[in-house]
């Protein structure tokens, strides 16, 4: 019998940290302090990752498929062999797609019972 990848929605709501690593690797395969970086940069400083919280997420995401060390480097002439790479996988981006849409349903019924205001 085949084995079936569990429902994306079966894991959320997404623990913060682990949604804003989600989204730095959505675009770019990154090391560890280049997500902290990412983060911090698109939260204009409001989310500060710290090493044990991204490399604790980092751990469980592995362990879930979410997503995979890779050989990858951005330059390989800066390379440092102890820098380790990650990559969103399908089903992490499946995942991180079935967050997104949680809080924008979210988000939508704020605005419909006026706790925020219109517009897109």
């Amino acid at each position: 019998m085949a084995h079936t990848a569990p429902d994306p929605q079966s894991f959320l709501p997404l623990p913060p940290a682990m949604f804003h690593i989600l989204l730095a690797l959505a675009d770019s395969d990154r090391h560890g302090y280049g997500i902290m970086q990412e983060v911090a940069q698109r939260t204009d400083g409001a989310i500060k990752l710290s090493p044990g919280t991204l490399y604790g997420a980092i751990k469980k995401m592995v362990e879930s498929g979410w997503i995979v060390e890779t050989e990858a480097r951005e330059d390989s002439a800066l390379n440092e062999e102890r820098r380790r790479y990650y990559r969103l996988t399908d089903f992490g981006e499946r995942v991180a797609r079935a967050e997104a849409t949680r809080l924008a349903n979210l988000v939508n019924t704020a605005r419909r019972v006026g706790l925020l205001g219109g517009g897109a």
